[in-house]
């Protein structure tokens, strides 16, 4: 996303009533569900678990919990900023009103059937996340296609790998196949870093710049250019090993490079006293966390006495999550006409979310803590996107000032104007 306005634009109306602001564009609609969802979900996990309520047939509730997580809470991250960002990089008009309200339909009809555990109806939510899925991807070809541009390419490569994944989880679900949904739930994990490494490649250098020099008329952060894929093209490695069954100690190296791709990555934060802005800080975590999630879930493999689930958990909970609530952050402040700089809030929620990664992994390592440990993570876990939500919510849900597009942006009729 960049991070400063366009040099031409064109004001149109501001659009009425609650629902249209929220429809008006993908992060105001689909940023507060996943806000939701991300906070609620581990409750209704614990709730399964402490009372063996089974969530879905034939399901354990561990795979139905980490489904959800990747597939329902990350997923509605991935359709806020896929919708937000792909128009704003091909300078075209992003998906609006019905359109959004549609993919809100199929992505909320996937969660619901799962939540409610209806277990006759367990096709209907797989064709629902089938659904939305192909649609964004159809969304980003289309565009691609249209504008004659291979910006989203990659994007779109790892939507289709996802959505490939993803329809290998259901059908270990629908089958009873408990071994294809776990290798499959960790192809959907490890798709996720891909798209997260490209995500945060797309993300931190012009956010980099805008720290650096706000004014916009130099750009001082100049990455290796090597940097900027190498985190999602090893990623793509893992996946493939993990796919074609290679033995633990070769594809725990995998996921080891992985994640020592992704630790590389936190050098770019390396920019001085300015490494201190929170949105900076963030970025770095996301990185940080990934890679030595990844590396710890690797080191399992190779006998390190831990169990991979625990790299695992630092992963998606450290890297992917706050991933998330970086791109929850920088976009909410940017497209709502704001500036850098994260309110304390925001800023303590960023802390509780990292404090329930290390919480979720200490007693792994032998830290006796007092209390009920996983509980306290489930709650600063819940209570970092609580934060988010009751601080962004308020630029979410109104306008006060007009958008402005791109005077090169599509016309009605889909047409490039004149």
């Amino acid at each position: 996303m960049s991070c400063g306005p366009a040099s031409q634009t064109c004001d149109r109306p501001l659009p009425t009533g609650l629902w249209g602001v929220l429809s008006d564009e993908g992060f105001r609609l689909f940023f507060p569900l996943g806000a939701v969802y991300t906070a609620l979900q581990p409750f209704l996990w614990v709730l399964a678990i402490g009372f063996d309520l089974p969530l879905a047939s034939n399901v354990p509730p561990q795979l139905w919990h980490a489904h959800e997580m990747l597939v329902g809470a990350f997923g509605a991250a991935l359709l806020g900023f896929l919708t937000t960002a792909a128009p704003e990089w091909t300078d075209t008009r992003p998906i609006r009103g019905r359109g959004l309200w549609l993919l809100a339909a199929l992505w909320i009809t996937g969660r619901a059937v799962g939540l409610l555990g209806w277990d006759g109806l367990g096709a209907v939510g797989a064709l629902a996340d089938i659904a939305w899925m192909s649609a964004l991807l159809v969304y980003l070809l289309k565009l691609s296609w249209r504008q004659r541009t291979d910006r989203l390419l990659a994007f779109a490569a790892w939507l289709a790998i996802l959505l490939g994944c993803t329809l290998s989880v259901r059908i270990g679900f629908w089958y009873g196949n408990l071994d294809l949904a776990t290798t499959a739930l960790l192809l959907v994990g490890l798709a996720y870093f891909g798209l997260l490494g490209l995500a945060l490649s797309r993300i931190t250098v012009p956010v980099t710049n805008h720290v650096l020099d706000p004014s916009e008329a130099t750009s001082p952060f100049r990455p290796h250019p090597g940097r900027l894929n190498l985190a999602p093209g090893l990623a793509l490695v893992a996946m493939a090993g993990e796919a074609a069954g290679l033995s633990p100690a070769v594809s725990g190296f995998l996921l080891i490079a992985a994640g020592a791709a992704f630790v590389d990555r936190v050098a770019e934060a390396f920019i001085g006293k300015a490494a201190m802005q929170s949105e900076i800080l963030m970025l770095a975590g996301s990185s940080a966390f990934a890679g030595a999630g990844l590396m710890l879930a690797g080191a399992s493999r190779l006998g390190a006495p831990w169990a991979e689930m625990t790299g695992l958990h630092l992963a998606f909970l450290g890297g992917l999550g706050l991933g998330v609530y970086s791109v929850f952050c920088i976009a909410g402040k940017l497209h709502t006409g704001q500036t850098l700089g994260q309110s304390l809030p925001v800023r303590i929620g960023a802390v509780c979310l990292c404090l329930s990664a290390f919480l979720r992994i200490a007693p792994d390592f032998g830290m006796d803590l007092p209390g009920p440990y996983h509980g306290i993570a489930v709650v600063l876990w819940s209570a970092s996107f609580c934060l988010w939500l009751f601080s962004f919510w308020p630029a979410l849900s109104r306008m006060e000032v007009a958008p402005q597009e791109s005077c090169a942006s599509v016309s009605t009729n889909g047409k490039k104007a004149a």
